[in-house]
Protein backbone atom coordinates (compact mmCIF):
# COMPACT_ATOMS: atom_id res chain seq x y z
CA UNK A 1 0.00 0.00 0.00
CA UNK A 2 1.21 3.60 -0.67
CA UNK A 3 0.01 6.11 1.61
CA UNK A 4 0.45 9.68 1.73
CA UNK A 5 0.58 11.98 4.53
CA UNK A 6 0.10 16.03 4.41
CA UNK A 7 0.52 17.44 7.64
CA UNK A 8 -0.17 21.39 7.32
CA UNK A 9 -0.49 22.55 10.78
CA UNK A 10 2.96 23.86 13.52
CA UNK A 11 4.53 21.47 15.04
CA UNK A 12 3.87 22.14 18.70
CA UNK A 13 1.11 23.96 20.16
CA UNK A 14 -1.71 21.13 18.57
CA UNK A 15 -1.50 17.74 18.69
CA UNK A 16 -2.48 17.75 14.37
CA UNK A 17 1.51 17.15 13.06
CA UNK A 18 2.34 15.00 16.37
CA UNK A 19 -0.60 12.28 15.67
CA UNK A 20 0.38 12.79 12.25
CA UNK A 21 3.89 11.67 12.59
CA UNK A 22 2.60 9.02 15.31
CA UNK A 23 0.41 7.15 12.53
CA UNK A 24 3.20 7.85 9.40
CA UNK A 25 6.07 6.38 11.98
CA UNK A 26 3.93 3.02 12.49
CA UNK A 27 2.71 2.59 9.33
CA UNK A 28 6.46 3.40 7.36
CA UNK A 29 7.36 0.17 9.65
CA UNK A 30 4.96 -2.45 8.47
CA UNK A 31 5.31 -4.79 5.50
CA UNK A 32 4.82 -3.80 1.84
CA UNK A 33 4.03 0.07 3.08
CA UNK A 34 5.29 2.67 1.26
CA UNK A 35 5.19 5.90 3.16
CA UNK A 36 5.60 9.58 1.71
CA UNK A 37 5.00 12.54 3.99
CA UNK A 38 4.91 16.56 3.03
CA UNK A 39 5.48 18.92 4.98
CA UNK A 40 3.47 22.29 4.28
CA UNK A 41 2.10 25.47 5.47
CA UNK A 42 3.36 25.42 9.09
CA UNK A 43 3.53 22.31 9.36
CA UNK A 44 7.15 23.01 7.81
CA UNK A 45 8.64 23.70 11.27
CA UNK A 46 8.50 20.27 12.03
CA UNK A 47 11.43 19.57 9.67
CA UNK A 48 13.73 22.41 11.26
CA UNK A 49 16.99 20.98 12.31
CA UNK A 50 18.48 20.91 16.41
CA UNK A 51 14.86 20.96 17.75
CA UNK A 52 15.19 21.30 21.44
CA UNK A 53 12.37 20.68 23.64
CA UNK A 54 11.50 20.46 27.57
CA UNK A 55 12.26 16.74 29.17
CA UNK A 56 9.49 14.37 28.52
CA UNK A 57 8.00 16.39 25.99
CA UNK A 58 7.90 14.79 22.23
CA UNK A 59 10.62 15.87 19.90
CA UNK A 60 8.74 15.98 16.17
CA UNK A 61 12.01 16.22 14.63
CA UNK A 62 13.13 13.02 16.10
CA UNK A 63 9.53 12.12 14.97
CA UNK A 64 10.32 12.40 11.15
CA UNK A 65 13.57 10.40 12.17
CA UNK A 66 11.76 7.49 12.46
CA UNK A 67 9.57 7.46 9.17
CA UNK A 68 12.97 8.14 7.35
CA UNK A 69 14.92 5.66 9.50
CA UNK A 70 12.15 2.99 7.71
CA UNK A 71 12.29 3.69 4.30
CA UNK A 72 9.80 6.83 4.32
CA UNK A 73 10.32 9.87 2.31
CA UNK A 74 9.78 13.50 3.45
CA UNK A 75 9.89 16.50 1.63
CA UNK A 76 9.12 20.16 2.82
CA UNK A 77 7.02 22.50 0.60
CA UNK A 78 9.79 25.05 -0.85
CA UNK A 79 7.43 28.30 -0.88
CA UNK A 80 6.44 27.75 2.93
CA UNK A 81 10.28 27.09 4.28
CA UNK A 82 10.88 30.70 2.39
CA UNK A 83 7.65 32.22 3.82
CA UNK A 84 8.73 31.14 7.24
CA UNK A 85 12.91 31.84 7.12
CA UNK A 86 13.74 29.02 6.76
CA UNK A 87 16.51 27.47 4.28
CA UNK A 88 17.60 24.59 3.43
CA UNK A 89 20.81 24.13 5.40
CA UNK A 90 18.40 24.34 8.43
CA UNK A 91 16.20 21.07 7.49
CA UNK A 92 16.58 18.28 9.17
CA UNK A 93 18.73 15.39 8.33
CA UNK A 94 16.50 12.96 5.90
CA UNK A 95 14.45 15.82 4.54
CA UNK A 96 14.68 18.13 1.61
CA UNK A 97 12.72 20.51 -0.47
CA UNK A 98 10.16 20.03 -2.38
CA UNK A 99 7.48 21.66 -4.77
CA UNK A 100 3.60 21.64 -4.53
CA UNK A 101 4.34 19.83 -8.66
CA UNK A 102 5.79 17.03 -6.52
CA UNK A 103 2.66 16.81 -4.22
CA UNK A 104 0.39 16.80 -7.00
CA UNK A 105 2.85 13.93 -8.35
CA UNK A 106 2.81 11.97 -4.67
CA UNK A 107 -1.39 12.46 -4.82
CA UNK A 108 -1.55 10.48 -8.18
CA UNK A 109 1.01 8.08 -6.70
CA UNK A 110 -0.95 7.21 -3.45
CA UNK A 111 -3.22 5.12 -2.86
CA UNK A 112 -4.32 6.83 0.59
CA UNK A 113 -4.08 10.36 1.12
CA UNK A 114 -4.42 10.93 4.67
CA UNK A 115 -4.18 14.63 5.91
CA UNK A 116 -3.44 16.03 9.32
Amino acid sequence: MKTLFILNDAPYGSERSYNGLRLAGSLSKAEGEDVKLFLIGDAVACAKSGQKVPEGFYNVQLMLDRVTKHGGTVDVCGTCINARGIIDSELAPGTRRSTLNELAEWTGWADKVIVF
